[in-house]
């Protein structure tokens, strides 16, 4: 995959703000820093985002989080890994990155209603906008992640 363009660069007086919007979010969201990754790793899960999936998982381990509660992400409807209030904001997050002509079902509100108060809905909400505005800046443009490695060959 060969990166197009580095946005980052070549308009810093755009895509700044949305990292200084992002971080203000997260240090003021009430909503503790693992779930704030789990739920950033999950939304670029969805948008196949790289750059933000290497990013988000190497933050999420700083954070405390195990290697295992991530590579389960995927599957975290599937896996008894996760807290109810961890499942209601990866819903949130599913709903909010997957955005059908429904709208968000009744369900994912309920959910997300029931762990989180209203403070911390209006944070998860802009976090999840957030990352999501990141992960098609870095689709987009096909941002590679540091440490890539060539392919390996079948055995």
């Amino acid at each position: 995959m060969t990166e197009r363009m580095n946005p980052y660069l070549t308009q810093p007086q755009l895509t700044q703000p949305l990292i200084d919007f992002a971080m203000t979010a997260a240090r003021h969201s009430g909503i503790e820093t693992p779930l704030q990754e789990l739920v950033k790793i999950r939304a670029s899960q969805l948008n196949h985002c790289a750059i933000c999936l290497h990013m988000h998982a190497l933050d999420a381990r700083k954070a405390g989080e195990s290697e295992m509660r991530i590579f389960m992400l995927d599957a975290w409807r599937e896996s008894p890994l996760y807290t109810a209030r961890e499942r209601a904001a990866l819903a949130w997050t599913e709903a909010l990155t997957r955005l059908t002509p429904q709208g968000v079902a009744d369900e994912d509100y309920a959910m997300v209603e029931a762990e989180f108060s209203e403070a911390e809905r209006v944070s998860l909400t802009l976090m999840i906008g957030a990352i999501n505005a990141f992960n098609r800046i870095g689709a987009g443009f096909r941002l590679s992640h540091p440490g890539s490695a060539p392919a390996r060959a079948a055995a």
